[in-house]
């Protein structure tokens, strides 16, 4: 049965996108079907780490929204991103649901909405159509109709935060939140930890206050700053400690579902 992973963050800038953008690739390396969908519509931005030209997307998420094509339509197969950068075989496959770049898209969602029902059934759809083994949603950070929707039909719910006081306390109403909308399983991802903190202890620490459990830390570095989004940075940095720490969050996912 597919999983829907749902990434949420309270707050923008916490690295959700290549959060997920590297967590799927490393699924698919392992032989995983996984798709993405940026419903992050209002500012959208996880193509870019897969080079997708936003001027050749022939139909995005706003398409399917506004019933302009059927779901699998704006799937865009974005495997050849991993081939291009890995040495090896891809078992897998990966597949991007993108949203709209175009400012009067951006637009009429913020003045008009969309219909939630109808997204949900696209999530449904594109498991069914696509084959997939993981569903992951990259949430608008906040919490909003569309957002809890997400949140509300995730097995596994994944918050990423930073070692920030605005951060802690806006994540705090998020686990409360998805604790009232009961989902299943639900994971803490600490990014942007500068090296030189006590990892373990700062874990303790996040472990404590939540009382979820932290599947990774990820340092902040420099060479992510650099990469620039250009790229899916685990394949650039296989033996980076973000990439060793993005490959054990993947595992803590695939073992969540291993112990259902």
């Amino acid at each position: 049965m597919a999983q829907i992973i749902s990434v949420h963050s309270f707050r923008g800038g916490t690295g959700k996108s290549n959060l997920i953008a590297n967590i799927a690739s490393t699924m698919a390396l392992q032989g995983q079907r996984v798709g993405i969908i940026d419903t992050d519509i209002q500012s959208p931005g996880i193509h870019v780490i897969f080079g997708l030209d936003e001027n050749k997307m022939v139909y995005t998420l706003n398409d399917y929204l506004w019933g302009r094509c059927n779901i699998q339509d704006a799937a865009s197969d974005v495997t050849h991103a991993l081939i291009a950068e890995h040495t090896t075989t891809v078992k897998g496959s990966l597949y991007l649901v993108p949203s709209s770049i175009k400012a009067g898209e951006i637009a009429r969602v913020l003045r008009e909405g969309y219909d939630v029902v109808r997204l949900n059934d696209g999530f449904q759809e594109l498991i069914r159509t696509l084959k997939l083994d993981y569903l992951l949603i990259d949430t608008h950070p906040g919490l909003n109709e569309e957002t809890l929707l997400s949140i509300g039909i995730s097995n596994i719910l994944i918050v990423i935060l930073r070692p920030d006081n605005q951060d802690f306390q806006g994540t705090a109403v998020t686990v409360d939140v998805a604790r009232k909308l009961k989902v299943p399983k639900m994971l803490m991802v600490i990014n942007k930890a500068l090296p030189a903190l006590d990892f373990a202890d700062l874990q303790e620490q996040v472990e404590k206050i939540y009382n979820v459990p932290v599947a990774g830390i990820l340092p902040l570095s420099e060479d992510m700053v650099q990469l620039a989004s250009k790229g899916i940075f685990s394949l650039h940095y296989s033996g980076h400690p973000i990439s060793q720490a993005i490959k054990g969050i993947a595992d803590k996912i695939t073992g969540l579902v291993v112990s259902r």
